[in-house]
């Protein structure tokens, strides 16, 4: 399977290769904290940051990001029992954290199509965590406008959140909770993207595992043999590499559509502690990770499994009212154990709807989120009402206020806004600057 992979990947690169420029109309999707350029001087575009220095061989862009949260989880019940009937005492939250700081370097070298991107990354709710800072980043080099190759730390695209859009969520620093459920995160990898014709775009990605931040190159098995495509649909103008929320009022219907297939073997090791900084632990429907030991009831202890997960979205923009949908199918099989396991395979299915309305043009957006998962170990669920004020009318500069209510939550760490197991009412305020 890994040399199918691997030919595979190969084989999509020389195919890029070779085929003919197509004419476009814009540059490849990307964060705009991984450019340098805005391409107008006179709009600042959130996570271009400041030029520090230009250079005939090069440029330099200093960006950051940083967030302050109160959160208050008094709400939620004390205790969660788990399917099995276990009873876990719950730690319960009603403070203020000065929440993230992300400090970006990047620009290019020698030629504006080969860029690199550093930057570190810090969750002050992990104060204390070995996973607290992270360093990271990657160089890509722009072939055509149909082939960008990277490699180093990426985004595996095995959903619309992770294509790099963030933060430009309805939310502040937190995905739906079947979102944060299903998804992989950010691994060491090699990826190759681009625009294929007019406005369909793709990424297709080789990584060590689902998630490298908080896992030693010794934590990894011998395998890479992580894989993750997607591919894109976007209408003209929809915004910002597939944007939430119509911020900037669409005077015409304009739509997103994206699918998306991962798969993955993964370890015991080669997964992120409990409180690492983008924590993916595959666990079942009840938040019991697969990896723990006794996870199933058995007296028994999972060593490897194959993680495969499709997604479907869908998104649409109308005069300052917008509505995404996202599906996910999940498969967890091929498990190797200590012990006799009294399962053989895992298939979770989950959804998330999202709706938002700007009350006031440019400054104050309404939002409502549910999410539910249809999992073999419960039927979680979650309902979110909140509303961000744009200070600046745009997206540098929000203070964003939400209310929480969850049904038995199946994900959950210190830098997220609810627990494993909550069960209950949560309340935060956030406020977020990206320059």
């Amino acid at each position: 399977m890994k040399s199918l992979l691997q030919f595979t990947f190969l084989s999509v690169f020389i195919l890029f290769v070779l085929l003919p420029a197509r004419p476009v109309l814009a540059q490849i999707p990307s964060n705009p904290a991984e450019s340098d350029s805005t391409g107008n001087p006179e709009e600042h575009v959130p996570g271009i940051g400041f030029r520090v220095v230009t250079k005939k061989d090069g440029t330099l862009n200093f960006a950051t990001y940083l967030s302050s949260r109160y959160l208050n989880q008094q709400g939620m019940e004390s205790s969660f029992t788990d399917s099995f009937g276990r009873n876990f005492r719950l730690q319960k939250r009603n403070d203020l954290q000065f929440q993230k700081v992300m400090l970006y370097f990047k620009g290019w070298l020698f030629n504006p199509d080969f860029r690199y991107l550093l930057y570190t990354w810090t969750s002050n709710a992990n104060m204390g965590q070995v996973a607290q800072v992270v360093v990271a980043g990657n160089i890509q080099y722009k072939v055509k406008n149909y082939l960008d190759l990277g490699i180093g730390v990426g985004g595996l695209p095995t959903n619309r959140t992770m294509f790099g859009q963030w933060p430009h969520w309805y939310r502040h620093d937190a995905r739906p909770m079947a979102d944060e459920f299903f998804r992989g995160s950010f691994t060491t990898g090699i990826w190759a993207q681009g625009r294929i014709h007019k406005n369909i775009f793709y990424k297709t990605m080789l990584g060590n595992n689902l998630s490298q931040l908080g896992i030693d190159g010794g934590q990894l098995d011998d395998g890479f043999d992580t894989w993750s495509s997607a591919l894109l649909w976007k209408g003209v103008n929809y915004g910002p590499v597939a944007s939430y929320g119509d911020l900037e009022h669409h005077e015409n219907l304009s739509g997103m559509l994206s699918v998306a297939y991962t798969r993955s073997d993964e370890t015991r090791q080669s997964q992120p502690g409990t409180e690492a900084p983008e924590n993916t632990q595959i666990r079942l429907s009840d938040g019991t990770g697969i990896f723990s030991f006794n996870a199933f009831n058995d007296s028994s202890q999972v060593l490897e499994a194959r993680y495969q997960m499709a997604s479907v979205s869908a998104g649409l923009k109308y005069k300052g009212f917008s509505l995404d949908g996202d599906f996910f199918y999940r498969r967890i099989s091929d498990f190797k154990a200590l012990g006799a396991l009294s399962v053989s395979e895992l298939t979770d299915q989950g959804y998330s709807v999202q709706a938002g309305a700007m009350l006031i043009p440019k400054t104050l957006q309404l939002y409502g989120i549910g999410s539910y998962i249809n999992g073999e170990y419960g039927n979680p669920w979650e309902i979110n009402g909140g509303l961000n004020w744009y200070l600046l009318k745009n997206r540098v500069l929000r203070v964003n206020s939400e209310v929480i209510i969850s049904k038995n939550s199946p994900v959950g760490y210190l830098s997220f806004p609810t627990v494993v197991g909550a069960n209950g009412t949560v309340f935060m305020v956030n406020l977020e600057l990206f320059y």
